[in-house]
């Protein structure tokens, strides 16, 4: 079967509070994917965001980002007034997040939502079943609000080792705000599921990213540290990232800190599968980010300021791949082989059975030969124009060198008439990949300024874009649904 879907994160949605969220514009989204033909909602991870305001660096693998829920929803239900809300200024412009404000005031709203809030049956029943994660979740945000924000490893000794007895002390302290993190990770998972269940009744499926790496900063490495590389002060050996290429001389230094692989094996990989198991109850399909670090990662030594001294380091392979599929047989992922790929990888991605990624924007490189070539793609595979990290289709033509464009032009026709970004789009939907997946970006044909991240820079340019009221418009809807139909993408 044939399909396509768009790539847009909640956050880009327009709306009234700052950011996009689970409320009636996403509910908007879902029907304007229906009209058009789609049959997947690509989105970005739903955690909360961490350094640099990056849902890949979070303070959590499996709690949801508070900035996501949809004030209007805890109107109705009696949580919030609607004066509560609009006393508050949430933007300086209704095309950027801006999430200093969102820090300083979306908690103070939603603690009195949570002061008017009554447990219920269905409160006792998210708590009991998430647990095994939510208990050092909320702690951990409680002593971070505590110690003024700082990284667990600067807090007092006991608390960084996290001693029981220190904790149990902790929990009681500070039970307020215990109990307020737990009820702002069950009204999440509250309008998450039903917006979720909104898109499945439309026959839309939810594509959902999982970094391969947890930050330094996070209740994951805080609460389970003999998982990683750390030394006896708990501080990393080696931490990830990438080695140098044509595009960064020194690299990409991510900084996480790398699993010791073999501690999973030894516990036959729980804590992925319980880190997994927390996904599928948001997705319906599981994007692994960085899949070739699972055949070999790049560690880089703690302390340096570049990623050059790194070296290749030998992943868990399939060893982790089946243990996750006999632990969780029914999930569907797609292998994000993007980067340096080596044939090794390329087995691991075939051994595994997961789709892997094409980028068109990456096929016209007139200098090189490409495998991003659409007529070069396997089946089983999924096509994207490209992804949060990269550039625009607008912004790939404004800033291609001549020749590149010419290639392009040449190998997909291109014309001023139907127009080269349509036509991009067009080289993706009827290439044989059995997804194709487009950004909400290139559908509107925006540039440089709708980019969602630029990687390895600090800017408050990354994560913030949002796209204007009426983007989602029935005009639109119809053109993506005739391209989609014309190539066979349109559910039966």
């Amino acid at each position: 079967m044939r399909e396509s879907g768009i790539l847009m994160h909640i956050s880009s949605l327009p709306g009234p509070y700052g950011i996009g969220s689970m409320g009636k514009q996403a509910y908007a989204f879902v029907d304007f994917l229906e009209a058009a033909g789609q049959s997947y909602w690509q989105i970005l991870p739903l955690t909360p965001t961490g350094y640099g305001d990056s849902p890949y660096q979070s303070f959590s693998a499996c709690a949801g980002n508070h900035y996501l829920i949809d004030l209007d929803t805890l109107v109705e239900d009696g949580l919030l007034k609607a004066e509560e809300i609009t006393a508050i200024r949430w933007n300086s412009t209704e095309t950027r997040v801006d999430y200093g404000i969102l820090y300083n005031n979306r908690s103070r709203v939603l603690k009195l939502a949570f002061d008017r809030f009554v447990p219920e049956a269905a409160y006792a029943a998210f708590v009991a079943e998430n647990e095994s994660w939510l208990a050092d979740f909320s702690i951990f945000m409680a002593l971070k609000a505590e110690n003024g924000g700082k990284p667990w490893l600067q807090w007092p000794e006991a608390l960084k080792l996290h001693d029981a007895a220190a904790l149990a002390e902790k929990r009681a302290q500070l039970s307020e705000e215990v109990s307020f993190q737990y009820f702002l990770q069950y009204i999440f998972d509250r309008q998450w599921k039903a917006l979720r269940s909104y898109a499945n009744g439309k026959g839309i499926r939810i594509i959902g990213d999982v970094p391969i790496y947890v930050p330094l900063d996070s209740a994951d490495v805080w609460a389970a540290p003999e998982l990683f590389q750390l030394d006896e002060s708990r501080r990393p050996e080696v931490v990830a990232g990438c080695p140098p290429d044509s595009f960064t001389a020194d690299g990409q230094l991510w900084g996480n800190p790398i699993y010791d692989w073999q501690k999973m094996h030894d516990t036959d990989y729980l804590w992925w599968v319980k880190r997994l198991s927390a996904a599928a109850k948001l997705y319906d399909v599981i994007r692994i980010d960085h899949f070739r670090g699972f055949e070999s990662y790049w560690a880089v030594p703690a302390g340096d300021d570049t990623a050059k001294n790194g070296c290749w380091v030998k992943g868990p392979g399939m060893d982790f791949i089946g243990a996750i599929q006999k632990a969780l047989p029914e999930l569907d992922f797609i292998a994000e082989d993007l980067g340096y790929v080596t044939q090794e990888v390329r087995q691991l991605q075939l051994s595994s059975g997961y789709p892997g990624m094409k980028v068109i924007e990456f096929a016209f490189d007139s200098r090189e030969e490409s495998d991003y070539l659409p007529h070069l793609y396997p089946v089983d595979s999924v096509c994207y124009t490209g992804t949060h990290d990269n550039v625009t289709l607008k912004q790939w033509f404004d800033e291609a060198i001549p020749e590149d464009i010419a290639y392009a032009k040449a190998y997909l026709g291109l014309n001023e008439e139907e127009g080269y970004i349509r036509g991009m789009i067009r080289g993706g939907m009827g290439s044989v990949s059995r997804l194709f997946v487009a950004q909400m970006q290139d559908y509107l044909e925006l540039g440089k300024e709708a980019r969602m991240n630029f990687p390895g820079t600090l800017s408050t340019a990354n994560w913030t874009w949002r796209a204007e009221q009426g983007f989602d418009s029935p005009e639109l809807a119809k053109d993506i649904y005739r391209i989609t139909k014309l190539y066979d993408r349109v559910k039966k």
